[in-house]
């Protein structure tokens, strides 16, 4: 499956390069999409070495988006 299937299933602004934050149990990481499998993005969080896959809607913050919209009115 595509980015581009994520994206029109799930609604939210996933792409290669995007930048997230993963939140769970009061803790923040941040990290980087890297790729994609199946329905499934793979995302590397600051720090590690190999990539995690999260489900698009699952504790992720879309940080990219969330900074491009913090203009608009």
């Amino acid at each position: 499956m595509s980015f581009q299937y994520i994206r029109d299933t799930y609604g939210v602004p996933a792409k290669r390069g995007t930048r997230v934050e993963y939140s769970r149990n009061g803790m923040r990481i941040q990290g980087t999409i890297t790729g994609s499998r199946q329905q499934y993005l793979l995302v590397r969080l600051d720090g590690d070495r190999n990539s995690i896959a999260f489900h698009p809607t699952w504790n992720l913050r879309y940080l990219d988006a969330a900074t491009a919209n913090d203009g608009e009115a």
